[in-house]
């Protein structure tokens, strides 16, 4: 049973990566609560609370930008109806001179199940140290 609902979370979690990297607004806005809260690089060391924040990322131009997002090395704990993923994630894009990168950056992220459907709560997210 913990198996297949890791293996749940893992797709829905692929999935809000996925709309992350494809900047599908609507797609984010399904699968996060509306109470979403997080620390994030882009917050400066602030709890930021709500969808607002995470929406003006989703409107810039470079938001479209192709790029493959893989998560690394994932760690699924389910505990009743909440679960915490935690995985590196790899992005990997092409720059404007057409060399490709990838960025790794440490993720974990809460997930809570409420009326049957999961939906993302919070997460933390760090750059490594170089």
């Amino acid at each position: 049973m913990h198996d297949v609902v890791a293996a749940e979370l893992l797709k829905l979690n692929q999935r809000l990566l996925d709309s992350i990297a494809g900047a599908d607004w609507p797609t984010y806005q399904s699968l996060c609560d509306a109470t979403l809260t997080c620390f994030e690089p882009e917050a400066l060391g602030q709890l930021v609370e709500g969808m607002e924040f995470h929406r003006f990322y989703f409107q810039l131009p470079a938001a479209a930008t192709p790029c493959t997002t893989t998560m690394a090395s994932p760690h699924v704990r389910v505990m009743g109806d909440v679960a915490v993923l935690s995985y590196v994630r790899l992005n990997q894009r092409v720059l404007g001179d057409g060399s490709p990168v990838t960025r790794a950056v440490e993720e974990t992220r809460v997930w809570q199940k409420r009326n049957g459907v999961w939906k993302h709560v919070h997460f933390h997210r760090s750059v490594p140290a170089e």
